[in-house]
Parts: C-alpha cells; structure tokens; sequence
C-alpha cells in the first residue's frame, strides 16, 4: 500500500521568480486561450528564483531525478506539437532517490536571449522556465512563462537615429485623373515616437469622400508550403472628410505610444518575420477605393528599458483595385 501511494503522491510546485515587485508587466493575447499577465525581462538581463517542492505531510515521493531548464522556442499554430527550440538550459536539481519532506532551490539562468517574446495571428515565441520532476509513472512539470525585450544598444540606436533622418517622399497618381504627393518624416521609428507627415493634391479630377490612414502589420509565418502570410490593422483613422481642392495639403499627426506593435521583426530563428506598412487609402463617391502602402519599420530604444527596474522620391503611377492601389 505504501509502494502505490509513492507513486500516486503528487508534491506541489511553485516558481518563484526574483526582483517581480515593480517589474514591467504585459498582458498577451494567447490564440486559443485567455490573455496572460507576464513579467517583462531584457534580453542580457538574468532570470533568477527559487523553486518550493513541497511533499504532504507523511507522504514520500520516489522519483529519478529532479532538474530545471529555461526554454525558448517558436510554436507555429498550424503546426502543433512542432515547437523549434533555441535555447536550452537545464540544471539537475536532485539526482535519482526519494524527497520525504519538502524543500527549495535557488536557481540562476544568465545567458543572452537573442529574440523577443512575440504573440502573433500563426506563430509565437516565448521563453518559460520548466521544472520537472521525473517519474516512473508520470513526470510532474510546472511552468512559468516570462516576456523578453530586446533594446537597442548605443551602436545600434545611433545608426537607426541617423537613417530616421532620411524622410519618404512619394508622387503618386492616376493618369489625368488624380496626382497627389505624400512626405513622412522618417523611414524608421521608434515604439514611442509620433509620425509625422503630408499629403499635398497636385490635380483633382475625381470626387473623394474621405481619406483615411492605416498603420498595418504583415506577418509571414513558416517555410515552404506551410507558410501562411497574414494582415492585421493595428489603426486606421481619417484624414479627411470631403472632397479635396488642387493646392490643398492635410497634415498627418500620428502617435504610436499607445499602439499594440513590436519591431519589425526579420527571419526570426528562420521561421517568422513581422514588417509594418502605412496604407493610404481613398475612397471616391462610388465607393472605389485607391490606396498606396509604403513600408516603415519600428524598433524599440534604450530608454524604453527604464520601465523594467534593476539592471528622394520616385513618381510612380497607381491604378484602381477593387481593394488596393498597385503600381503601373
């Protein structure tokens, strides 16, 4: 009887990660599930805690060994069961015996994660510490899951800074119907920054009934024939309202504080990549609608790390789609 109970007694298992109290916190959408509040760690920056095994009182529990890992992998939805690990680290807590009563172990992890935690419409990539308990009959496994940010260094945030400077310029038109011409400020911003801009009407010959700007997030998840390509509005507001005059100029404010993104990610582990386009869309009295996209890309900066405490133009011509304005 006491054999049976040994295997059938289940300790408890707690991760406890240091350093939580005025951490930064997000919440992440999860496809499938509920929203998730995690803590927020940079990518140098070491994960350290303790883990609390506690046995019930006069119970046992006969095991072949004891370890913990920290983990990062990518998890393509569409694929599952199919998660591509990138980082591995692993310490042996106990070597093969029996735990008659309960203890905790402190643990350190202090490697670089080269990747930030992402959450997307196919794919995700997250980091969580695992302790398992091996068993004969069924291994007991508890997990905590951390978010990492990535920031760039001095090197890299001066070089982003002075490519920024290089604004985008763009004519676009329809022949002898529309010519307009669109400036942004930047190629490049930061998650905190504000785009600026304006669109200036050269010739007007059709009737607009409003304007309206996109700021879209194109994701490109897997390889092959398993790979799907996915668009979502981050926001879209309007511009204007009415039809436009030749000579007329509408100014573009747009503030990306407060806007769900991420950097633009490229050919994350080989298995993701995450770009950002501003659509320009307008739509005319018989609801045909025109639009010109120009890619932009987003990284995050140094200072944002202080919420985590402790450590020329081309012209080119336009044609109507039924949903987009391509290039002649």
């Amino acid at each position: 009887m006491s054999l049976f109970a040994s295997f059938t007694t289940n300790p408890t298992i707690t991760i406890n990660l240091n350093n939580q109290e005025g951490r930064l916190r997000k919440t992440i959408r999860v496809q499938g599930g509920d929203p998730i509040d995690l803590p927020v760690y940079s990518g140098n920056e070491n994960v350290s805690g303790t883990v609390d095994i506690s046995v019930p009182p006069g119970k046992k529990i006969e095991h072949q060994g004891v370890r913990i890992e920290m983990i990062g992998q990518t998890e393509l939805y569409f694929e599952r069961g199919n998660a591509a690990k990138f980082t591995t680290l692993v310490r042996e807590f106990e070597s093969a015996g029996t735990m008659t009563q309960s203890k905790t172990y402190p643990f350190e992890f202090s490697t670089e994660k080269p990747y930030e935690s992402y959450s997307g419409m196919n794919v995700r990539l997250r980091y969580f510490i695992r302790v398992t308990i091996t068993r004969n009959y069924s291994n007991c496994v508890k997990e905590q899951e951390f978010l990492v940010q990535n920031y760039a260094n001095a090197a890299t945030q001066a070089v982003n800074q002075d490519t920024a400077q290089q604004g985008i310029k763009m004519e676009v038109g329809i022949e002898d119907c529309l010519h307009i011409e669109f400036e942004f400020d930047k190629q490049r911003y930061h998650l905190q920054d504000v785009i600026l801009g304006k669109i200036y009407f050269l010739l007007v010959r059709i009737k607009i009934k409003f304007m309206e700007l996109a700021v879209i997030r194109r994701e490109a998840a897997g390889v092959g024939p398993n790979s799907y390509n996915e668009s979502e509005n981050i926001v879209k507001f309007e511009l204007m309202d009415g039809a436009p005059i030749k000579g007329e100029c509408v100014p573009i404010r747009l503030f990306l504080s407060h806007l769900d993104l991420t950097p633009t990610y490229r050919s994350v582990n080989n298995v993701f990549s995450v770009k950002y386009y501003l659509n320009l869309v307008l739509v005319d009295e018989e609801d045909r609608r025109y639009f010109k996209q120009q890619e932009v890309v987003f990284w995050r900066r140094a200072d944002e790390q202080s919420a985590v405490p402790l450590e020329g133009g081309q012209h080119r011509g336009l044609r109507m789609a039924p949903d987009r304005m391509v290039n002649v």
